[in-house]
């Protein structure tokens, strides 16, 4: 395949030469005049005159995109819609609406769309990634990135637009999550409109947290990364000579008669492979347009830093306040709601999630991804929902009510707050908490007392009415609901006996004290 590359300074003329030397670049297209003559002088390639002549052209199959951010999108989408492959460099665009336009129209024409996030192809990153998943760094606690010089100074983005997404891509490859919420500081100096330093810190679940430090007003350079596990650490410095980039760090604490004693042992070289990463980029993005295989840095991980650098802007704006990375992809990401719905502000709702007729969701709520929230619907305030729940028509969920992962709440289930309402007497301040464990089953026109914590994957038969704890894996029915037999975590009804397995997926149980407990866990 043939490519024209758009941009030929400071970066492209670096993705001229590689695509040169591989003998697949057709043309370069750049706006200034002494640019596209050195580039011609330089690499005896042609220059097209404008972006429609390369679209145009047959000849040439993809467009790599290094012109500045702000036109990314637009030149983007027009190379897409003219049928050509493409390579952008980070970021993807400036917009997450745009970013996901982009990956719509290349899905839909079948054609590559690859972000530049160059990290992904440097040999030492990839070294570093096998230590993590082979466990040799142990459970990981920390990560923090120093990228820093007195580098080029920029006028269309910030610092944290402009260093950022390498370090965001990284983070995101080694530990392969999204955060749950950023802050982020920062300062602008030489102009009061741009960012020139910032410092984000990025909060995983499992209490995992990064820090990304960006700055072009530093007297040397710097690009370090350094990943802290509970049985070693590693460093991958990127400006140190080859013998030290990778470093492997036999340190760490250990407890001795319950007290914490540091641990310094061998420190050694890590031996990684000497390809160019960024002749690896563009061979890999020639390999998948010509194969039709998913890129490594597809446009599902240029929307998701993206989504990162949005967010930690939002918190950069409002003076490090932090903002929840769930509330930013709910905004942009796939989320539909029936006009006749009312959502109040301070609502978060995840990608994919739909909202139907006449429901109203009540402020501080939070719904996670892929749920479905039926018919006549009443959500909160102060409600949380976790993942891919089902709510059917009819149904309240009050405050104090908290739902799990995968629970199906049938039509018109019943949840209270208060033991003992009375229209005439306010108990707001007695209302008392409903745990919902995953995956649990609520039938229809059942009744869940408040107070009482539904097991996980436990089964209320329709009808019930739930007025004590109900255990994992319990199947209950009747008024007072009473446990008649245990359920799979698929929903089949298990057989009796001290050692069960399901009949549907062959998962195995047994009865601990009188509670079921899956074998595998």
């Amino acid at each position: 395949m043939k490519v024209a590359v758009f941009g030929g300074g400071h970066w492209g003329k670096n993705l001229v030469r590689n695509f040169n030397e591989l003998g697949a670049l057709a043309c370069v297209w750049d706006t200034d005049p002494e640019r596209r003559q050195w580039i011609v002088e330089q690499f005896n390639v042609p220059v097209a005159q404008s972006p429609e002549q390369v679209f145009g052209d047959d000849a040439i199959g993809g467009v790599v995109i290094a012109t500045p951010a702000p036109t990314h999108f637009e030149l983007a989408r027009a190379a897409l819609e003219a049928g050509k492959h493409v390579m952008v460099e980070k970021p993807l665009c400036l917009e997450l609406g745009q970013a996901r336009e982009l990956a719509r129209i290349s899905r839909a024409r079948g054609l590559t769309l690859m972000v530049g996030h160059l990290l992904a192809y440097h040999p030492g990153v990839l070294k570093l990634k096998q230590l993590v998943d082979e466990g040799v760094l142990g459970k990981l606690n920390y990560i923090y990135s120093n990228r820093l010089n007195l580098g080029r100074i920029r006028t269309e983005e910030n610092i944290l637009w402009s260093f950022a997404p390498h370090d965001l891509s990284v983070i995101l490859l080694m530990l392969g999550e999204m955060p749950l919420n950023v802050t982020s500081v920062g300062g602008a100096y030489l102009d009061d409109r741009v960012a020139d330093v910032t410092l984000s810190t990025l909060e995983f679940a499992h209490g995992v947290r990064a820090h990304i430090h960006v700055s072009w007003l530093h007297p040397y350079k710097e690009q370090r990364l350094v990943v802290i596990g509970d049985r070693k650490m590693a460093v991958f410095d990127d400006v140190a000579q080859r013998e030290h980039k990778l470093m492997l760090y036999d340190k760490g604490v250990d407890w001795v008669d319950r007290k914490p004693v540091p641990r310094s042992k061998d420190v050694v070289s890590v031996e990684f492979g000497e390809d160019e990463p960024l002749r690896n980029e563009c061979l890999h993005f020639l390999q998948c347009a010509a194969n039709g295989t998913k890129p490594r840095t597809d446009a599902a991980s240029g929307i998701e830093v993206l989504t990162l650098l949005t967010a930690c802007q939002r918190s950069l704006e409002a003076g490090g306040r932090p903002v929840e990375v769930a509330g930013v992809i709910a905004q942009d990401a796939g989320v539909f709601v029936h006009p006749s719905a009312v959502i109040d502000p301070d609502v978060t709702i995840g990608a994919g999630t739909r909202i139907w007729h006449f429901t109203h969701v009540l402020g501080g709520s939070s719904i996670g991804p892929r749920c479905n929230v039926g018919q006549n619907c009443v959500i909160g305030p102060d409600v949380t929902i976790g993942a891919n729940c089902k709510i059917q028509n009819n149904v309240s969920v009050y405050k104090g009510v908290t739902l799990e992962d995968d629970v199906f709440c049938g039509p018109s289930m019943v949840f209270t707050n208060v033991t003992n309402p009375r229209s005439a007497v306010s108990r707001r301040d007695e209302f008392k908490p409903t745990p919902v464990g995953r995956g649990a089953t609520l039938g229809a026109n059942s009744t869940i007392l408040c107070g009482y914590k539904i097991g996980r994957y436990a089964f209320i038969a329709a009808g019930a009415v739930v007025t004590r704890d109900v255990p994992d894996f319990a199947l209950v029915m009747g008024n007072p609901a009473r446990r008649v037999g245990w359920t799979c975590a698929c929903g089949v009804r298990l057989p009796e006996g001290l050692t069960l397995q399901c009949k549907a997926c062959g998962a195995n149980y047994q009865i601990e004290d009188g509670l079921l407990l899956l074998k595998d866990e």
